[in-house]
Parts: C-alpha cells; sequence; structure tokens
C-alpha cells in the first residue's frame, strides 16, 4: 500500500474503530462468515476465502456505514432521514433509522428491482421512484432533503459511511491475518475506502485491489485526472455498483490505501454469479461476483497466495437472475442458438430435429424465417434454441448438420 500522508487523514482507522464500538448490535449488523473455496483455489492455483457479506442483514454491506452514521446523528437530535439508492444502501438506511426510532424517505430510480424496492419499504421506509438512474435519483433525493424534509444519507461521500464500511476490512483481517490479496467491488467508492484504510493500518502488506464493471468505470480516469469523473450513462448488469462516479473523498482515500483497479465485463460477471451458484452454492448480485470475476481473469494474477474476494452483497431480482444465467450458460455454449438455411418443403424441420436429438440435446424453441432479405423464394430459415452440455457439444451438432449439407450459423458467435 501506498504510505500514509496528510492528505487522506478525514477518514482514519480511529474513526473505523469507533464506528465498530457502535455496531454491536446483532440484530442490525452482524458478523458474516468466511469460507474456503477449494473449486476457486484450483482454478486460480491459490487459497481463496469468500467474505460472505451477502448474508449480511439487508443482504449487504451497506447497513454498517449508514447505522453508523445515522445512529450519531440520531444522538445529534435527527429524526428524519433522505437517501438515494439503486437499492442495496435503501435497506441499510431504511433498517439503521427504523432501528433508531427515526423516519426515512428513500429515492431509487424508475427502473431499480422490484426486489429491492419491496424489501426497502418492509424496513419501514418511504419509498418514491424518481429518475431513470442513480445520478437523477441522487439529484431529486438531495433536492428533497435541502427542503427540510430530512438529514442526507449519501452512499459514500460521508466519512461516516466510509468509516462504518471500514468495520467490514477489521472484520476480514480477524478472519484471515495471513490474507495476501483482499477483492473489494467499486461502485462509489465507499467500502473499498474503508476497507482499504483499515487494512493500511492492521496489514500494510495486504494487497488490496478494487474492481469495476466495464460498463460503469470511472476510477482509472479519475486517478489519472486527479479529481472525480463521472458517466452520463452507465451499462452494466452489476446495478449495486452502477454509481456512474466517485466522490473526492473516496478518490482519495483509493489513491492513498488501494493497490490496483481492475474492470471486468458483464459476460465475467455474468459467469462468476453462475459459478458461486455451482461451486459454493451462494447466489450472489453481479457486483458481488465482480471480485471473483477478476480473480478469474487475466488482469489480476492471484496464484500461490491467499486470497479474499469480498460477496458484498445477495440482493439478486430474479428477473436479473434469469438475464445473467443466460447471458452466461450462452457464453459456455449450454445454450445454442443456431440458424439453419433450408429449401422451405415438408419434412425438413423434422430431419434437423432428428439430427439435433441423435446428439442427445435438447430443443427449447424452433421458429420458421421466411421474409429475410437475404433468402430466394422457397428458402426459409428454421432457427432453434438447444440445450447442449458446452462448447465441445455445441461444435459436434453444427459440424453434423453441416455435414448434411446445411448452411448453419451460430447465432450467438457472429
Amino acid at each position: 500500500m501506498s504510505e500514509t500522508t496528510e492528505r487522506e487523514r478525514v477518514v482514519q482507522y480511529e474513526d473505523i474503530e469507533q464506528a465498530r464500538k457502535r455496531l454491536t448490535d446483532e440484530t442490525v449488523v452482524k458478523r458474516t462468515p468466511v469460507e474456503q473455496s477449494t473449486s476457486l483455489g484450483e482454478m486460480v492455483d491459490a487459497e481463496v476465502y469468500l467474505k460472505m457479506e451477502h448474508l449480511q442483514w439487508t443482504g449487504s454491506f451497506k447497513t454498517r456505514g449508514a447505522y453508523n452514521k445515522i445512529r450519531q446523528a440520531v444522538d445529534d437530535g435527527a429524526e428524519e432521514f433522505v437517501a438515494a439508492s439503486a437499492g442495496n444502501h435503501a435497506q441499510g438506511v431504511a433498517l439503521a433509522a427504523t432501528n433508531c426510532g427515526a423516519d426515512s424517505t428513500i429515492v431509487m430510480p424508475k427502473h431499480a428491482p422490484q426486489a429491492k424496492i419491496d424489501a426497502t419499504r418492509s424496513y419501514g421506509a418511504t419509498v418514491e421512484l424518481v429518475g431513470q438512474d442513480f445520478q437523477e435519483a441522487m439529484a431529486y433525493a438531495q433536492e428533497y432533503a435541502a427542503d427540510g424534509n430530512g438529514e442526507f444519507v449519501h452512499a459514500y461521500d460521508d466519512p461516516h459511511i466510509v468509516a462504518g464500511q471500514g468495520t467490514l476490512g477489521i472484520e476480514l483481517y480477524e478472519d484471515c491475518q495471513d490474507v495476501d490479496t483482499v477483492v473489494v467491488p467499486i461502485g462509489g467508492g465507499g467500502l473499498i475506502s474503508g476497507v482499504a484504510t483499515a487494512l493500511d493500518h492492521l496489514s500494510p502488506e495486504t494487497r488490496v485491489v478494487g474492481v469495476q464493471a466495464e460498463g460503469a468505470a470511472t476510477v482509472h480516469e479519475s486517478l489519472d485526472k486527479g479529481i472525480p469523473v463521472t458517466l452520463e450513462e452507465v451499462d452494466t448488469i452489476a446495478d449495486g455498483i452502477a454509481t456512474g462516479g466517485i466522490s473526492e473523498l473516496t478518490l482519495e482515500l483509493i489513491e492513498a490505501h488501494v493497490d490496483e483497479v481492475v474492470t471486468v465485463s458483464d459476460t465475467a460477471i455474468a459467469n462468476a454469479v453462475l459459478l458461486l451458484l455451482e461451486r459454493a452454492k451462494q447466489v450472489v448480485e453481479g457486483a458481488a461476483a465482480a471480485p471473483v470475476a477478476a480473480i478469474l481473469s487475466d488482469q489480476l494474477d492471484v496464484s500461490g497466495e491467499t486470497v479474499m474476494p469480498v460477496l458484498g452483497g445477495g440482493n439478486l431480482d430474479m428477473t436479473m437472475l434469469r438475464t445473467v444465467l443466460i447471458h452466461a450458460l450462452t457464453e459456455r455454449g449450454q445454450i445454442l442458438r443456431l440458424r439453419v438455411k433450408i429449401d422451405d418443403m415438408p419434412g425438413k424441420m423434422d430431419e434437423i430435429s432428428g439430427i439435433i436429438a441423435n446428439h442427445g440435446a435438447n430443443i427449447h424453441t424452433v421458429r420458421h424465417d421466411r421474409a429475410v432479405e437475404d433468402l430466394t423464394v422457397g428458402e426459409a430459415y428454421l432457427v432453434f434454441q438447444i440445450e447442449t452440455s458446452g462448447i465441445e457439444h455445441a461444435a459436434a451438432i453444427i459440424d453434423a448438420l453441416e455435414a448434411e449439407g446445411y448452411v448453419v450459423e451460430d447465432v450467438n458467435r457472429r
């Protein structure tokens, strides 16, 4: 890690220690488990320990920072709170405020996952749906708070929030004191700022790596320019880290304490979600799977190390889960979409279906396409969606169809 400077002293390790003393109520924040994943370890030639923060109350780490902020504010006389969130911060603020006897209003983007909206309301908050993305929801919430409707609780641009998230850093160090690398997702940067600040004090030799989704990455450019960069639009399945920007506070702390930042694609994130389901039996959202995607990528070498990916959230909307699984299975070749040109006459579908069946594959759907520009009169396309065991199986089916004289296009790979 980088040497400590005066510049980043806005959040100190002592602040994180004080936050931990406040987080003693197990009904608000609990100590989450760590589990070794031998399957992931074999894949990356390392000892892999998963920090299971997705099993936290509200399903994410956000409750740590929210409670640290709100507890202090209520003790100082505050009674109402306002926040903007795509989901996880919303639930943290709602639970913390209710636990402290205060009211909360949460502004969420109109397209926030329904599961997160429902959960936020269940923790006692009033939810307003405003804007197409997090930035629009944020602007409205700040204006709403400025009009006297409550104290604004920022998702990451607040020293109390960062200090609360930093308690996770103390905890994971106690879980595994010989950890070589900790991998943390980055949205607005509050979690990694707190975790890295804690680890810089407790274990300065531990490498802290941040992970962003390619479609929401801002840290590299922010570090290069020395100021926070904000994206006008974000495009990622990992809605928990789709903030589109960090703050001056988190930029300073990242610059001071974080060793490396990498980006991962949505395909890599989807594959990591599926892998965690299959191998670790854990359901996590895209943002939480990003650290696993990073250690599996070529960007991050953890071979021979003890590495701990932080699984920060488990609030995965079922519609998004379906999208992620289809994306991952398609990438693996287990969902195959083929377009086969045929002479449009009786028996052709039956013949092609027989070839596919003879290779042990299952046809999910099939449709005729006749009104296509490159077809001549009497020709058609059959478009199949097929379940296979993987890329080799898919290739064998394509080879068999081509051996019978059919022109076959793998729709997924074009």
